[in-house]
């Protein structure tokens, strides 16, 4: 059969029973699909479904409802966007802080990442403010770090099964060379603060990493590795993700935003990361555990 619909729910808070998947079944057979027998890839948390026919939208409580092509579900390159992805924080919030702007920078963060401001200006307002911050200051904040879970399985299997890695994120190269080497990414790419005698300077170095900028690394990243864009998947939250999210062979909106959720077709509002790999037809089995961070 040629489609694939996807049940996924998150594996600390199982809500997929036989019951559910029944649910899925008569909705489908309802639009007028043509579906074939169900396949768990773990037992209470993912299945597949595969289906001939339309594809109708699907609502089921606590679990996420992907429809995806049967052919070339495995993908060799994975473009990952970091915070509020791979890892839970946005790292400018956290920096903000410690000089008593955590609301005024988390509310800038907010307004650009649905979109209502653009991503190079929301950097550079939330940077200045940063102004004269300590550098120490940047380590003391890692310390904060909460990688999302299944952020290292993911990575593990996808490598594990010969696919490159990037982490590429509107964030900055102090915490994506730290997020690479904890969750094993094979390469990073972020933007840099500048620094003058020990202190932040107030604004980061050109060129700015934005959402443009995150589509062209998802390019080069498949022409370097002689892949089609087909091959690869990307994974975001925010506004500035959503370029390469809608070009890549499987953009997953990640807990994203209202705004960006609702302009990508694969989108995880439940499942941990591991979601991903089911997507891509791993089985539960075929998971590669990663060191917990």
């Amino acid at each position: 059969m040629k489609n694939i619909l996807v049940l996924i729910a998150n594996p600390a808070r199982s809500a997929l029973d036989e019951a559910t998947v029944q649910a899925a079944l008569e909705t489908l057979r309802a639009g007028g699909a043509t579906v074939g027998t169900v396949d768990w890839l773990a037992r209470e948390i993912a299945c597949d479904l595969p289906f001939d026919g339309p594809a109708v939208p699907i609502a089921l409580p606590g679990v996420d409802a992907v429809v995806v092509p049967a052919e070339g579900r495995r993908k060799k390159l994975l473009v990952a966007d970091m915070e509020s992805t791979m890892i839970e924080n946005e790292m400018l919030d956290e920096l903000g802080d410690f000089l008593g702007l955590r609301e005024k920078i988390s509310a800038i963060t907010a307004r650009s990442m649905n979109g209502e401001i653009d991503f190079p200006t929301a950097l550079a307002e939330r940077v200045l403010l940063l102004k004269g911050l300590p550098t120490a200051r940047l380590a003391e904040a890692s310390s904060r770090i909460r990688y999302t879970p299944g952020a290292a399985t993911l990575v593990a299997t996808m490598r594990a099964n010969g696919a490159y890695c990037a982490l590429v994120s509107g964030g900055f190269t102090f915490y994506t060379a730290m997020v690479r080497a904890r969750l094993g990414f094979d390469t990073d790419q972020a933007n840099r603060l500048a620094e003058e005698d020990g202190m932040l300077a107030g604004f980061v170095h050109p060129p700015i990493l934005d959402r443009d900028a995150k589509l062209v690394a998802l390019n080069r990243l498949c022409a370097e590795r002689e892949l089609a864009i087909a091959e690869a998947v990307a994974v975001g939250d925010g506004a500035n993700d959503l370029a390469m999210l809608k070009a890549a062979g499987l953009g997953v909106a990640f807990h994203a935003k209202p705004a960006v959720a609702a302009q990508v077709a694969a989108r995880i509002d439940h499942g941990d990361l591991t979601a991903l790999l089911y997507l891509q037809g791993y089985r539960r089995s075929d998971f590669i555990e990663g060191p917990n961070p």
